[in-house]
């Protein structure tokens, strides 16, 4: 992860990631914070990343298995008659953005927008003003117990802070990018920290079907948030990820994982109405200093029998958009990054005129 394209640093244009067009429900409750906290997931402090011993997968997405391939659809490949940008990978074998907007990082000039440009940022500099500026609030399954995981046809987004969304569409729930932890590092110890603790922990979270990665940056692939869901859902939560991030996951203990390419789709079982399909976005991977884009990264679409839902995860503006508006849209509501978009010349983030 870029250190100067991060959501959580200081240096950023706006408080953390703001996410427009979103229906936040939550309760005028604020919900005390310790700010002292190791981590708001769990009562304990998760080990470093380790290894375990990766299962055998299999080319069946049906069940509670981890699978490279997307179901064979006959409901979308109609929409991809037309010519699509697909992913595309360099001569050394890492996944490349296919688009002109696409500008290459010069480390010189990062250098230089660190040393001659002033701070934009617009975070509020002490715990009150952050209070007012940007409470954190009870959301409504914590305030309102009996309303919890209730499964209507209809379509509810609650922000959990970051990219973090659960999103209740459809007879289905679901989180994007889920980041529980104080810190967007390989470490709690140090690294980039939240200017807000989530508003719930993953222990008050309602029933969770599915799980949507962008990509694999530490804000919005946390560890311990991915061992805590595990733990908590186990091989009743499915996880849909970007291609190359299986082994990662599997890794992590999760059982129950898909791995899509840009275009393909897939279900959670027993909800086939509902389809997510990887989307294309103008972003880039990384989490070791060896391993630049060896992950994919791209938007969702999810593509219901009464909503439509769009989450950009972290991107640039480019052609892919309107690739998938016409494919895919009209969207009954989209979750849009506006913020952490300076330095202008590394085009991985909206500005609020792209969103």
């Amino acid at each position: 992860m870029h250190p100067f394209s991060h959501p959580t640093d200081a240096r950023k244009s706006h408080v953390q990631s703001l996410w427009r067009h979103l229906v936040v429900s939550s309760s005028p409750k604020d919900m005390d914070e310790n700010e002292n906290s190791q981590s708001p997931m769990t009562s304990y402090q998760y080990p470093k990343e380790t290894v375990r011993k990766r299962q055998n997968s299999v080319q069946n997405s049906g069940g509670n298995v981890s699978s490279r391939f997307s179901r064979k659809s006959f409901k979308l490949d109609y929409r991809l008659e037309e010519d699509v940008t697909k992913s595309k990978k360099g001569k050394d074998g890492r996944f490349v953005n296919p688009w002109p907007t696409w500008k290459n990082i010069s480390i010189p000039n990062v250098l230089r927008w660190l040393i001659m440009e002033k701070d934009h940022s617009s975070v509020p500099g002490s715990k009150e003003e952050l209070d007012k500026e940007l409470p954190v609030l009870k959301p409504y399954f914590i305030s309102d117990p009996e309303e919890a995981g209730v499964r209507e046809a209809g379509l509810r987004v609650t922000w959990l802070g970051h990219a973090t969304l659960m999103v209740e569409m459809d007879e289905l729930i679901f989180l994007t990018d889920p980041m529980f932890s104080s810190r967007a590092s390989p470490s709690q110890y140090m690294g980039p920290k939240r200017f807000r603790r989530p508003p719930c922990t993953i222990s008050e979270l309602p029933r969770i079907d599915a799980v949507l990665i962008s990509h694999n940056h530490y804000d919005h692939l946390d560890y311990g948030s991915v061992l805590a869901l595990n733990e908590r859902f186990g091989s009743e939560l499915r996880w849909f990820v970007p291609l190359g991030l299986l082994d990662w996951m599997q890794k992590c203990g999760c059982e129950n994982v898909i791995e899509l390419d840009w275009w393909e789709e897939n279900c959670v079982p027993g909800h086939d109405k509902v389809t997510f399909v990887f989307t294309p976005s103008q972003h880039w991977c990384k989490r070791t200093l060896m391993d630049d884009n060896k992950v994919l990264w791209g938007s969702w679409s999810v593509l219901g029998p009464w909503n439509r839902f769009f989450f950009t995860g972290d991107t640039g503006y480019c052609p892919a958009f309107e690739e998938i508006g016409k494919r895919f849209g009209p969207f009954d509501l989209a979750a849009i990054p506006i913020g952490a978009y300076e330095p202008r010349f590394v085009n991985v983030y909206f500005t609020r005129y792209d969103s």
